[in-house]
């Protein structure tokens, strides 16, 4: 059962959104940003790899009254190309595909799977459903990026330190559990993908996210999400660039921006791609578009004006960017 991506949108606010009369064809490519890191990695990532020079530009596509074929099939007429990545959610319990029917052949998917709370991993109360979801994905054709336990260092969900004796030691205990079950199935297919929030609540002394890192032989994909409320790429994302880039590919696993009205969202989307652009361990980027989030009514969808969809557009047809 795939499932929505509960509760982090809610700390949006209920703006609406404005028209806007920026030109269709914004000037392109952005003057980058000076680069923070002096050193960045050029390998990695696992089954699925980096690519030096590219960023792999995806999506979580869920757009009201369609199916995510069509979705996905809309993005395709918009931008020319499908996208590099597929992103779904599933549930713990869910059981994990070997296949998505609608997957374009060139793109990879990414699974952002749930967890328990950890005792049931750390204990090995979990271990059957671990290994079954491993055999799973070991069965597929194809490299699969899994991004299990995210926002771990956030108070939103069951796996997280918040919820686990107000530490982040659980979760890395069940983060090596995780994979040496996965290695004992034989799933050498998937790639790895760590993803804090780039916010950290509670901000206190035992919730620091590097403490929740389970160590580099353990992650292929360093990742972070973060949905701007006004904050610039830089604010959001340079301190896990800062912290990680020289020893592991780097990852925006989940991003978006509030249209706060005028050209706001389309200057963020410039400002995203310059910023990814002049950052050399950023091998991957995947959007958060949608409109049919429960509980919120900002329209993240990477279409909701024309401005921001030609910002957009002509981050995708950039060759970093493009298939």
């Amino acid at each position: 059962m795939l499932i929505s991506r509960r509760h982090l949108l809610l700390l949006a606010g209920s703006a609406a959104l404005a028209g806007c009369t920026a030109p269709d064809k914004p000037s392109w490519p952005p003057v980058p940003s000076a680069l923070p890191s002096p050193s960045a990695v050029r390998t990695g990532g696992g089954p699925v790899p980096l690519q030096p020079g590219k960023v792999m530009l995806g999506a979580y596509v869920a757009l009201h009254g369609m199916s995510p074929a069509g979705g996905l099939a809309l993005r395709r007429r918009q931008l020319g190309h499908d996208l590099r990545i597929v992103h779904r959610y599933y549930s713990w319990t869910d059981q994990l595909p070997t296949r998505l029917s609608y997957l374009p052949p060139a793109s990879t998917l990414m699974i952002s799977w749930r967890g328990p709370r950890l005792t049931d991993i750390t204990t090995g109360r979990a271990d059957r459903l671990i290994t079954a979801a491993a055999r799973r994905l070991a069965a597929g054709d194809r490299p699969v990026l899994l991004r299990w336990g995210w926002d771990m260092n956030r108070d939103f969900y069951r796996w997280g330190g918040a919820a686990n004796g107000r530490s982040p030691a659980g979760y890395v205990t069940a983060w090596k559990r995780l994979r040496g079950l996965f290695a004992e199935a034989g799933a050498d297919n998937v790639s790895w993908v760590w993803s804090p929030n780039w916010n950290t609540h509670p901000e206190e002394p035992w919730n620091n996210r590097d403490g929740y890192y389970p160590g580099d032989d353990l992650v292929d994909w360093v990742g972070v999400s973060g949905y701007s409320q006004g904050e610039t790429p830089e604010q959001m994302f340079d301190p896990v660039y800062q912290t990680y880039a020289a020893r592991k590919p780097i990852m925006i696993t989940e991003v978006a921006v509030a249209d706060r009205g005028g050209a706001s969202k389309p200057d963020w989307i410039r400002d995203f791609a310059a910023w990814a652009r002049s950052r050399p361990a950023v091998g991957a980027a995947v959007w958060f578009d949608t409109d049919t989030h429960p509980g919120s009514t900002e329209k993240w969808r990477i279409d909701s004006d024309r401005a921001s969809l030609a910002a957009y557009r002509a981050m995708a047809g950039d060759p970093v960017f493009g298939a």
